[in-house]
């Protein structure tokens, strides 16, 4: 473990992350978020959150443990391939499963599985993520395209960006939603006060989802939801800023209302693309999880 200590000088006016991350160039303000939070950084011998703005005197010590060489190793995790040619795989991914290794999850991933699985992925996306084009959150089930080589992974990128992909899901929402239909169109960026999250801020990122209410419940209602935009957490945090968050979520819904280690109930049920190389307009479909078929039948 490498520790540096900082004698704060002068009253910067700087929260503890963004002054680290000055100091320290080979950390990054993220970086700095991650070591504060883990307790890797003192100040005058206790703890502070990355809000706190150091004073004249102030001594702080930053713990910086030595980073492990991140490995790619392939594996069978018996991947569910609903789809394959010689351009592209279309996956459907289980809950519980990362899309690709980063620090903390160098093994299990899907990327991993998708090395022993195929043959060839592109590498656009550099070592670490082989063949993605679009992720899903680790606790969000469903389909995914990956792409084989570079030509099919710029094709498939380029229809993301020109919103010609159709990819929907289905989530259980808190509440009883009293309209058929509806649009959220309200851009989202990262949150403020948390760096892991994120929410709907003036200045953020376009995001536009439709929904299609599917079923209701006493306390719960079940939709459909389909991207027009892909951000991170772009469903989850929509349906919490209508005030209908997903069940499950622990991240931006009510915590511990429901008894289930599944995680949010959420989807990604279908995806519509045209093939890379022939043109032709291909789309699938997958089953609901059976710990989300599980729960809605006893709701009923």
């Amino acid at each position: 473990m490498i520790e540096k200590i900082i004698t704060v000088v002068d009253e910067t006016g700087d929260r503890l992350d963004l002054l680290i991350s000055k100091e320290l160039n080979e950390v990054s303000r993220t970086r700095a978020t991650d070591l504060i939070r883990d307790g890797l950084v003192v100040v005058n011998q206790e703890k502070k959150k990355a809000k706190y703005k150091p004073v004249p005197g102030d001594v702080i010590e930053v713990s910086i443990p030595e980073v492990e060489p991140l490995e790619l190793v392939a594996q069978d995790l018996n991947l569910d391939l609903v789809y394959e040619d010689t351009y592209v795989v279309v996956v459907n991914k289980p809950t519980g499963m990362v899309v690709h290794p980063s620090i903390g999850h160098g093994k299990g991933t899907l990327v991993n599985g998708l090395l022993y699985a195929v043959k060839d992925l592109s590498g656009i996306n550099g070592q670490r993520r082989p063949g993605i084009v679009h992720r899903i959150d680790k606790d969000t089930s469903g389909l995914l395209m990956v792409a084989k080589n570079d030509e099919a992974h710029e094709s498939l990128s380029d229809q993301l960006k020109a919103k010609t992909v159709k990819r929907e899901y289905i989530a259980l929402v808190h509440g009883v939603i009293d309209h058929e239909l509806g649009k959220i169109d309200a851009p989202i960026g990262r949150d403020g006060k948390d760096r892991m999250r994120y929410e709907v801020v003036e200045n953020g990122k376009e995001a536009v989802t439709h929904f299609e209410v599917l079923q209701r419940f006493a306390e719960y209602t079940l939709v459909k939801c389909r991207l027009e935009t892909g951000r991170t957490h772009q469903i989850r945090v929509h349906m919490r800023y209508i005030g209908h968050p997903l069940v499950g979520d622990p991240f931006y819904g009510p915590r511990k209302t429901v008894k289930s280690d599944f995680g949010q109930f959420l989807h990604a049920k279908s995806i519509g693309f045209d093939h890379p190389k022939t043109g032709e307009y291909l789309e699938f479909e997958s089953e609901l999880p059976l710990e989300f078929t599980t729960f809605i039948d006893e709701l009923e």
